[in-house]
């Protein structure tokens, strides 16, 4: 468990840096490392969620070139915070995964050009959320939908298989 833990993490840091560039759509990425540790929050709780995301942040701010620690302080957060609210939530249903997955991608990017403010980020919020957040947040929730289709098609595979 942990050894796939820590291989969705790693398999997620290096598909944001090298294959994400080829499936951006009007200069919108998504963020792949975000959307495993969302799931994995919703899925596994608090404490994996928050591990994931930090980890995930870390591989991005290492490769990213930026401010190594504010990707990884707010991803740790927001998987934090995901995964104590998937306790309270219906987390099997893609009703919630999908809407909680693009709010927590506006949230999480509205703490990271919070964090980024108190170095003088030069940008203003409504042009980074017109121009990153917003976009990045709809890229994640399609991306999210298409992952829940094809493991929601994988398990009827494997159902049907297993009958016979």
């Amino acid at each position: 468990m942990r050894l796939g833990l820590v291989l969705m993490i790693l398999g997620g840091s290096v598909a944001q840096t090298s294959v994400v560039q080829a499936l951006s759509v009007g200069g919108a990425i998504p963020d792949l490392p975000f959307v495993v540790m969302v799931f994995l929050a919703l899925r596994r709780g608090p404490e994996v969620g928050c591990l994931t995301g930090f980890l995930a942040g870390l591989l991005q701010d290492a490769t990213g070139g930026g401010l190594v620690g504010v990707q990884a302080l707010t991803k740790a957060l927001a998987g934090f915070v995901l995964g104590l609210a998937g306790g309270r939530l219906q987390v099997g249903s893609p009703l919630v995964q999908v809407p909680g997955l693009v709010l927590l991608t506006v949230g999480e990017g509205l703490l990271r050009f919070g964090l980024l403010q108190l170095f003088h980020y030069p940008a203003s919020l409504s042009a980074v959320m017109a121009d990153v957040i917003a976009p990045q947040a709809l890229y994640n929730g399609a991306l999210g939908a298409a992952c829940l289709v094809a493991v929601g098609l994988a398990e009827a595979a494997r159902a049907r298989t297993s009958w016979r």
